[in-house]
């Protein structure tokens, strides 16, 4: 009983990680209007609404894996492909405001959809060609390490534009 608890516990703290990922995205976007998040500070490189938007469309991704593994018996999941995604596109022209409030937003509905999972549940199976042991607690765990890469960057353009707001 002690193992099973502790293995749900771990999904618990993955959730939890999620809500506080979001919680930095949201500080390190504060006071910024919508044409400061525009501004790429690095040559090339994606501004904070571009990261903003890149983290909602993979986390709408992701949620659709977690949707097919929940209802599919270990169906089959595709890479996800930034550079093709004809989605980011359209969710890069709303203004930043709009897109940091609709990523919030879906983060604590997603967020709120994960805590509910039984046990059995984090642990349907998918089959990705890159990974040979892929389930729902993996992608969260993927995903949550892939934000985490992405909220540096975050910190190091907003660092670019004046003081950070403490959290």
């Amino acid at each position: 009983m002690g193992d099973s608890h502790d293995k749900h516990q771990a999904h618990h703290n993955l959730v939890a990680r999620l809500r506080q990922e979001a919680a930095d995205v949201e500080r390190l976007a504060s006071g910024l209007d919508d044409a400061t998040m525009a501004r790429r500070v690095i040559e090339g490189k994606w501004s904070l609404h571009e990261l903003v938007c890149h983290l909602w469309r993979v986390q709408d991704v992701f949620e659709g894996r977690v949707d097919a593994m929940l209802t599919q018996d270990n169906p089959a999941i595709t890479v996800y492909d930034p550079d093709n995604d004809t989605e980011f596109g359209k969710v890069t022209a709303q203004p930043a405001s709009q897109a940091l409030s609709g990523f919030l937003a879906a983060r604590s509905r997603f967020a709120e959809r994960l805590e509910k999972l039984t046990p059995a549940e984090w642990h349907r199976q998918g089959r990705h060609p890159e990974y040979p042991s892929y389930d729902v607690h993996f992608q969260m765990e993927y995903m949550a390490h892939h934000e985490a890469h992405h909220i540096y960057q975050m910190y190091q353009r907003r660092a670019a534009l004046g003081k950070i707001p403490h959290g």
